[in-house]
């Protein structure tokens, strides 16, 4: 698929095996709670969202209730907090697979890029079984050189969460 180009812009240099590279690393990192190493992907001014289902698909956090609207600041925190014992919701840890599918580059200005893919997330722990099943949606930028995640929104095809209580695993 072809990058959308504003007229006149040079062809982009990110390719999608770049993108699926990122995603494929990110996926690995959350599933072996390498969070720190996960967290640097991100860059400095980051947000990291998870939408209401009900929401439509251009929701923004500061007029909707979202079930995750964090900065980079929060997004630190929660990366703290998931690390130590009194984590409850996730001491001991869930182990988690992370399937990313159909990455896709969907817009390419040139100092950014905004990539789509499909997922899957697979939660365990005491004996209970999860999925979490939706879209992503990726803004991109290069930073000395290397892809980083400016923007990672996650739409949830579930028609709810009751089945799964609350999300305490990265997505």
């Amino acid at each position: 698929m072809n990058a959308v180009l504003p007229e006149g812009r040079a062809a982009a240099a990110t390719t999608r095996a770049e993108v699926e590279d990122l995603l494929f690393t990110e996926a690995e990192l959350l599933d072996t709670w390498q969070l720190n190493e996960w967290l640097a992907l991100y860059t400095e001014d980051c947000t990291y969202l998870v939408p209401s289902t009900d929401l439509p698909k251009d929701a923004n956090p500061d007029r909707s209730l979202f079930y995750i609207a964090d900065d980079a600041t929060r997004l630190k925190e929660r990366v703290v907090r998931l690390m130590k014992k009194t984590a409850h919701s996730e001491w001991p840890r869930s182990r988690t697979r992370h399937l990313v599918a159909n990455v896709r580059i969907l817009a390419d200005d040139g100092d950014e890029v905004v990539a789509g893919a499909a997922f899957i997330t697979a939660r365990m722990k005491n004996g209970s079984n999860d999925q979490f099943i939706g879209s992503l949606r990726y803004r991109l930028r290069r930073i000395d050189g290397e892809l980083r995640i400016a923007e990672k929104r996650i739409t949830l095809d579930l028609e709810n969460l009751r089945p799964h209580g609350r999300i305490s695993i990265l997505l």
